[in-house]
């Protein structure tokens, strides 16, 4: 049996997995291929550098993932963006609690993080931060260049919640 996997315009294969299996196993599925190769490369290459090349790597996939999601979503406007929220939270990934929602602002609450769990169960929270949280600011990046994230505090990081704000920039006026 033959995968159709789509493309875009220029024929390259779009990444449509977190829409077809959800963030959460996708991450899953990552961490146990990575944990063993990073624990390896670490011993050989010292594990602070291996993590360095890891985190810089993760960025810009994160990048590249966040302009293919604006083209699957057929937008990048911040509520595109929020309806994007459904596949990281498939399968009860994220309990989240919205505080704001329009056109300029997405300000959320994680209060519940399986993420954070999954890391832990697996033996790896130390990469927990490195492999998901790392990627959020990067993510909004390449998803959108206008829309700026702040966040002071993860569970993945001890926190009781995760405070996500997503504002677009205000853009200046130009007279013409």
């Amino acid at each position: 049996m033959a995968i159709n996997l789509p493309d875009n315009e220029l024929g390259e294969v779009l990444d449509t997995l977190n829409e077809r299996i959800g963030v959460l196993t996708r991450r899953e599925t990552e961490a146990r291929i990575l944990k063993p190769i990073i624990d390896a490369l670490g011993d050989a290459f010292g594990r602070e550098a291996v993590l360095d090349v890891v985190r810089r790597t993760i960025i810009q996939v994160a990048q590249e993932q966040g302009d293919q999601l604006a083209e699957n979503m057929g937008g990048d406007s911040l509520a595109c963006f929020a309806d994007s929220l459904q596949y990281w939270t498939r399968d009860n990934a994220l309990e989240v609690d919205v505080l704001a929602q329009n056109e300029a602002e997405f300000a959320f609450n994680v209060t519940r993080c399986r993420y954070a769990e999954l890391y832990r169960s697996l033996g790896m929270a130390e990469l927990g931060a490195v492999l998901s949280c790392n990627r959020d600011f990067a993510l909004i990046e390449g998803f959108n260049k206008d829309v700026e994230l702040t966040r002071t505090q993860t569970i993945m990081g001890g926190a009781t919640h995760c405070d996500f704000r997503y504002k677009l920039r205000e853009q200046p006026i130009t007279l013409e």
